[in-house]
């Protein structure tokens, strides 16, 4: 059986500029063990989808305690490597961060994802830094996806927003970063140059505006992240099935006979 450095050093070999990993990203047990039944080769959290499923709201709100359990309840039903969005990493002490990420460690990740937000950059790097020591102490490996939220964020103006995210992700990838997460990066042109000059393979997150994932893999990405888009599908689902229910009387919307039945649901629990 896989140890947890096995797993990680596959995740890390996923990672292919122009045969991009695809993260459909899950929130709980049932979507990650969904996704894994589907083909995924790794299973990969959405951080904001996991803290609306437990009743918090996006951007670092959720408790590390409950962070930490929701790892380790995915985990727990998986096979294929799970990386957790840890957003900012809960904390502004880098200490801190990193007693957090040895916990999800412990609790099965193989992977995180952490952010540099609208906090200096200088930070993050500190904060992986202490991520990687820590981790390299206990003799643990793990992929660091390091986000840089530039475009997302429009930190800086556009035409100074190619050079900061390289100079970020190299500031990264010093600190010991394996991968560079750049959302809200759709422009086929600057994808293709910031891929090109990135010293790390780059992940980039699903829009509705973003290109075909061949298109994006002839760009030179690595990853695709379908982000907080999957959870956000299911619960339109719930929303147009609710009121049809509750204001028509009809049922249309709970998807007859292509809905997954409760023993398709059972099984995917059942002894592997």
């Amino acid at each position: 059986m896989d140890t947890q450095n096995d797993q990680a050093a596959r995740f890390r070999a996923l990672h292919v500029p122009g045969t991009p990993l695809l993260l459909a990203n899950a929130w709980d047990a049932t979507s990650a063990r969904i996704v894994e039944a589907a083909g995924a080769a790794a299973i990969a959290t959405s951080s904001g989808a996991v803290a609306n499923a437990l009743g918090y709201p996006d951007g670092d709100a959720l408790p590390p305690a409950e962070a930490i359990a929701a790892t380790r309840r995915i985990a727990a039903c998986l096979r294929v490597p799970l990386s957790v969005d840890a957003e900012g990493g809960y904390s502004d002490n880098p200490s801190a961060v990193a007693e957090l990420v040895l916990a999800l460690l412990d609790a099965g990740a193989v992977g995180i994802n952490i952010e540099d937000g609208a906090a200096p950059p200088e930070l993050l790097a500190e904060k992986i830094r202490a991520v990687r020591g820590a981790a390299a102490a206990r003799g643990r490996d793990l992929f660091i996806n390091a986000r840089t939220d530039v475009f997302l964020r429009r930190l800086t103006p556009a035409d100074q927003a190619h050079g900061e995210t390289l100079r970020r992700l190299e500031l990264y990838r010093a600190a010991g970063a394996d991968g560079g997460f750049v959302p809200y990066l759709t422009d086929l042109e600057q994808l293709a140059a910031v891929t090109a000059a990135s010293p790390l393979p780059i992940n980039v997150l699903f829009t509705p505006s973003i290109a075909p994932v061949a298109t994006l893999a002839a760009a030179g990405v690595a990853r695709i992240s379908l982000g907080s888009a999957l959870c956000r599908a299911s619960l339109t689902l719930v929303d147009h099935a609710a009121r049809e229910f509750l204001h028509a009387g009809t049922y249309d919307g709970l998807g007859g006979a292509s809905a997954l039945t409760h023993q398709q649901v059972n099984q995917l629990f059942a002894p592997r």
